[in-house]
């Protein structure tokens, strides 16, 4: 019962909007379509504001980050189908770049445990 409160007056804000808005399309329909559109104006003028301020979220660069990674990828399987045929430069240069040492990265680190330590659990 105590919910009921709430939901009863925002049904009547509603039904009273709706009254009025019919109500003024009808009395005057030219007033109410420019006010409708310099609502959606604004409306527009604010959404691309905010987006154009907005900084992006980390989502969307980790997204952009894997396209790139994908184009790169495409890109680089593309240049060896077609490097390959009959150019034995392009084979050494290929094997060259393949022998580049794998480095990890330097932000993460490793936290050292106490692994030589252990619990004695057989003190009943």
């Amino acid at each position: 019962m105590k919910n009921r409160v709430p939901l009863i007056l925002i049904v009547l804000v509603f039904i009273l909007a709706a009254i009025g808005t019919a109500g003024m399309a009808i009395s005057n329909p030219a007033g109410f379509l420019q006010r409708i559109a310099v609502i959606a104006l604004i409306g527009m003028a604010i959404y691309l504001l905010y987006r154009r301020f907005h900084k992006a979220s980390p989502q969307k660069k980790e997204q952009r980050a894997f396209l790139k990674a994908a184009k790169r990828s495409k890109k680089r399987l593309q240049q060896k189908s077609g490097e390959h045929h009959g150019n034995p430069t392009s084979i050494l240069s290929a094997g060259k770049k393949k022998m580049k040492k794998k480095t990890t990265p330097s932000h993460l680190t490793v936290i050292q445990g106490k692994k030589a330590k252990k619990k004695n659990r057989a003190s009943f």
